[in-house]
């Protein structure tokens, strides 16, 4: 496509089907369709949940790490009541930031246990957020997604830790 000068679905759009045939055989009439809002695939509504997030643009950016903190610990309770909703358990917690100048980082922590209280989880976020510019450089987004999801049963279960006294 790129070759052909196309690099948006607007300029797609502007070629007849014809054209789009011709330069790329049985796909040309997808691509026809697709850039003119034309799916007939059905919907596939139940497909497995791979993750649960919630996020939050400020309207003010935040400067404080305990304040970064204190909305991140509500965003994980949110999350953890979605999740919940859905019967399902999550192992990796992720924290989103993106920064006033839409530099945006992830940070994430696979744990042992599932992920159920956020009081308890507050020094998890905390220590995602060591190596990160948070308090030094304006954050104009937050976000906690939690993922490693599982349901039922398998929710109960838990990798033991080898150091650990249990």
């Amino acid at each position: 496509m790129h070759d052909l000068g196309i690099k948006t679905g607007k300029e797609l759009s502007a070629f007849s089907l014809l054209y789009l045939q011709q330069h790329f055989g049985k796909s040309g009439l997808h691509y026809y369709n697709i850039a003119r809002g034309i799916d007939n695939r059905p919907v596939n509504r139940h497909r497995d949940t791979k993750s649960v997030g919630v996020e939050v643009t400020f309207d003010q950016d935040i400067t404080g790490k305990a304040e970064a903190i204190t909305q991140l610990q509500g965003l994980l309770i949110k999350a953890i009541g979605r999740a919940s909703e859905k019967q399902l358990s999550a192992r990796t917690l992720t924290v989103k930031i993106k920064y006033h100048d839409f530099v945006q980082i992830t940070r994430s922590r696979t744990l042992p246990m599932s992920v159920t209280d956020a009081a308890g989880m507050a020094f998890i976020l905390e220590d995602l957020l060591k190596n990160t510019d948070i308090g030094r450089r304006p954050a104009r987004l937050l976000g906690v997604t939690l993922s490693s999801l599982a349901t039922g049963s398998a929710a109960g279960f838990q990798q033991l830790d080898l150091f650990t006294d249990y």
